[in-house]
């Protein structure tokens, strides 16, 4: 009987793994994307870091200069000047602008979608959102040329739309194209609120919109900042659309009704007239350059508001 009991008791109480489970193929081969998906990014994000400084390190182009309000590349006439600040100020103005016109339309329809509208209009709406966002970006490019441009400078004359091109026209086709995401965003943000807050409000004796305006914007302010910066995000890295609508007018941009320059649409104007590894080449990597920085402070800023929602 002793010996009986010693028999069982060292039979291994779980079967031995077999050769395929212990080589955990899927588990290698998702391993083996994700670290093959973060090589590809970093080679990138290397090689546009490394050509965008080569202007300053192989071409001797001091750092300052890029500061400066005088763009003018002149291959056959040396020296040439790349201020880059007209390009820098146009994008940012181009981006808050369009952000400053699809925060509150996306906003007010993300709260019309969550707490408003029946269920036939939010099925609806989602998709047409859906439909928004898989529109190319040249479409809303040609109908803003097509349309808006010949309306601000016909009809708007009088406002100062001497052109048509102009800041406030990149801004308005900016605005419809980021407007799906911040919907989308703000929506989701707002759906994931509790909804214990809803009826706890609404037992106070509060109306549907002091519950909206005073429990439920607060608590998705993160989600819903997050959706305006990454709106942003997508605005500032646009380059055809801008490009058919803004004028591409070097200059510091003070005026919303005068056509300026951006420097995704800079880009794509220059990069076919360039010499690769040459000034004014180096000086267009260096643009990008500045682009994707501009990209990692909006994810940085997405991130920290994400965090702060998630502590408190």
């Amino acid at each position: 009987m002793a010996e009986l009991l010693v028999t069982r008791t060292s039979l291994p109480l779980q079967r031995s793994l077999t050769r395929r489970e212990r080589l955990d193929l899927p588990r290698r081969i998702t391993m083996l994307s994700a670290g093959l998906v973060v090589f590809i990014v970093g080679m990138l994000l290397v090689f546009i870091g490394v050509r965008g400084l080569t202007l300053f390190v192989a071409s001797g182009v001091p750092i300052t200069d890029i500061l400066s309000a005088t763009w003018a590349p002149n291959p056959d006439n040396p020296p040439n000047t790349f201020g880059l600040l007209p390009f820098i100020l146009g994008t940012v103005g181009i981006t808050v602008l369009a952000a400053l016109i699809a925060a509150p339309l996306s906003i007010g329809l993300a709260v019309f979608m969550s707490e408003v509208a029946p269920a036939w209009a939010r099925n609806i709406i989602r998709p047409a959102m859906e439909v928004f966002v898989g529109i190319p970006s040249v479409v809303y490019g040609f109908l803003g040329a097509s349309v808006l441009v010949p309306f601000l400078q016909h009809d708007l004359r009088g406002l100062g739309f001497t052109f048509g091109k102009s800041w406030f026209a990149g801004s308005l086709v900016l605005s419809l194209m980021i407007l799906p995401t911040i919907t989308s965003i703000a929506y989701d943000a707002l759906i994931t609120v509790p909804g214990d807050l809803r009826m706890g409000s609404l037992a106070l004796g509060t109306t549907r919109w002091q519950t909206i305006r005073h429990i439920l914007l607060p608590a998705a302010r993160a989600g819903i900042l997050t959706a305006i910066i990454l709106g942003m995000m997508r605005a500032a890295g646009e380059a055809l659309a801008v490009q058919m609508v803004i004028g591409n007018r070097v200059g510091i941009p003070f005026d919303p009704t005068k056509p300026i320059a951006a420097m995704t649409a800079q880009i794509t104007i220059d990069m076919g007239n360039t010499t690769f590894n040459q000034p004014w080449n180096q000086a267009l990597w260096t643009m990008g350059l500045i682009l994707l920085l501009m990209s990692f402070g909006f994810v940085t800023i997405a991130r920290r508001i994400g965090r702060r929602a998630t502590r408190s």
